[in-house]
Formats: C-alpha cells, sequence, structure tokens
C-alpha cells in the first residue's frame, strides 16, 4: 500500500500574499512553522494608530488580505529568512525591496503596500472594506498571525485538488488553498477522515484537528489577483459542502521535507 507522502511544501512569510514554496522547514511544538504568517499588513485606524513592530495574534479583520483584496495576489512577494529582506515583484519587474531589520526599510515597505491598495477594490463583504494606511508588523520568524489563534499547520491532498479542478473543467493551482503541506498517495477527500488521529510528518509528530472551512480566497487566481473560478458554489453544489483540507497541530519538534511520509500513530 502506497504511504501518503509529502509532494509539495509552503510557507506564507506575510499573511494573506504569496505563498514560497521550500524543499524543507522545520515544524516546531505549539507555534506550527517558524517564519509562516510571521508578517501581516495592519491598517492603521482608530484602534491602532501606532502599533509597535510586533503585535500580539489579531484576527484577519486587522490585516489587509487577499480574501478582501484579491487583487493583492497579482503580486510576487519573496521573503530571505538570511537577508530578513522582502522583495516585491509584478509580472517580473521588481517594485521594491527592503531589508524588513531596518526601521526605515520597513516604512517603505508599509508606505508601498498603502498606495498599491488604494488602487484595488474590495470584494463585497470585506471585513475592512474601508482604504487606509498599512503598517507591516512582525518579525519574519517567531511572531505569528493566521486565522485561527490556535497553532496548526493545513495539509491537502493532491487528489483532492485533481477532483475539484475535473468538476470545473481545468487544472486549479494549489496555491488558491494556501497549504502548508500537500500530500499525494491518498483518495480525493479522504483527508477528512484523518480528523481526530495522530501522525508521524517527517521527524515530528501532530494531531489532524479540523477541516478547513474555505472562503472566497480560493477563488482568486494566484497569480493575476482576479476572482475568475466559483469554486464556494462549486464545491457547495457538487459536495455539499465547502471544505478543502485539514488543520492539524504540532504535538512535537521535527524536519519535514518533500517525500516525508504521513503516517498514523493511532487508527
Amino acid at each position: 500500500m502506497k504511504l501518503p507522502t509529502v509532494k509539495q511544501l509552503f510557507i506564507h512569510p506575510v499573511k494573506g500574499l504569496t505563498p514560497q514554496t521550500c524543499q524543507g522547514f522545520s515544524l516546531t511544538a505549539n507555534h506550527g512553522i517558524m517564519g509562516d504568517r510571521a508578517f501581516a499588513l495592519m491598517f492603521l485606524d482608530s484602534d491602532n494608530l501606532n502599533p509597535p513592530e510586533i503585535v500580539p495574534w489579531m484576527s484577519k479583520k486587522h490585516f489587509a488580505v487577499q480574501n478582501d483584496w484579491p487583487g493583492l495576489a497579482a503580486l510576487d512577494c519573496n521573503f530571505d529568512g538570511e537577508t530578513e529582506v522582502l522583495t516585491v515583484r509584478q509580472r517580473g519587474v521588481e517594485l521594491i525591496s527592503e531589508n524588513t531589520n531596518l526601521s526605515e526599510g520597513r516604512d517603505r515597505l508599509s508606505a508601498f503596500f498603502t498606495d498599491y491598495l488604494t488602487i484595488l477594490e474590495p470584494n463585497k463583504g470585506a471585513r475592512h472594506p474601508q482604504k487606509a494606511s498599512l503598517h507591516l508588523v512582525g518579525n519574519g520568524k517567531t511572531s505569528r498571525y493566521p486565522d485561527r489563534k490556535p497553532a496548526h499547520i493545513s495539509i491537502i491532498s493532491q487528489a483532492t485538488m485533481d477532483d475539484l479542478g475535473e468538476k470545473t473543467g481545468q487544472i486549479l493551482d494549489v496555491r488558491r488553498f494556501r497549504p502548508n503541506v500537500v500530500v499525494e498517495g491518498i483518495d480525493a477527500w479522504s483527508e477528512f477522515d484523518l480528523v481526530g488521529k495522530k501522525f508521524s510528518l517527517g521527524e515530528a509528530q501532530i494531531t489532524v484537528t479540523a477541516k478547513i472551512g474555505r472562503c472566497m480566497n480560493i477563488e482568486v487566481d494566484p497569480e493575476t489577483g482576479d476572482r475568475d473560478v466559483p469554486l464556494l458554489s462549486v464545491l457547495k453544489e457538487k459536495y455539499g459542502h465547502a471544505y478543502t483540507g485539514v488543520l492539524a497541530t504540532v504535538d512535537s519538534d521535527g524536519m519535514l521535507a518533500v517525500g516525508d511520509i504521513l503516517q498514523v500513530l493511532n487508527d
């Protein structure tokens, strides 16, 4: 029997912006992945006029994210963890590159994203549809701003993506679903059967805790920022739900790499 195998790994250095592919990273108990959603673009409004560089976890209504501002996906953002430089490109053209460890670099990045937001339109029902100044928060390492306060990672099956793609008549880019771990070797939708079980994942141990309820972000092309596929409607009409992938807590530290195995510890 073929065991579930890690096909792809992603981190998302800035909440709501570009995923970065990885060949491996470390999983940390009670945290997840160091550097994943470790920056965020906070709105400066009446509640947050002068935030520090690192703020505690907050709900995503306080941040500019693709779910509310799909045009953010048109930016190609890359964070170099060694140099601490965040570089933003669009269609291959570099727009800005600054050191996040320097206050002047963070200020220029904040100003860039503030200006960029002025040319975008929010989704209907956006949590923070008002255009306001943005402030880059986080340290790129230990800070964390995921959608849910409990520490977790996200896992999705390639077969699920393939099956959903067949229903839509096109190949779906897995980055729409913003996972950390893509596995192959399990049937479509069978990741839902993992909920409640403990696994070894590479050198670490995890517990799968819940299915992931999806938002409009999955309808956004991760290259262009256009809402081009009505995936929420497809999920509800074809499958009777709006879930893809699962969440997991990290129970023990360990390295994870492409090609590693997801193996059940209790069945």
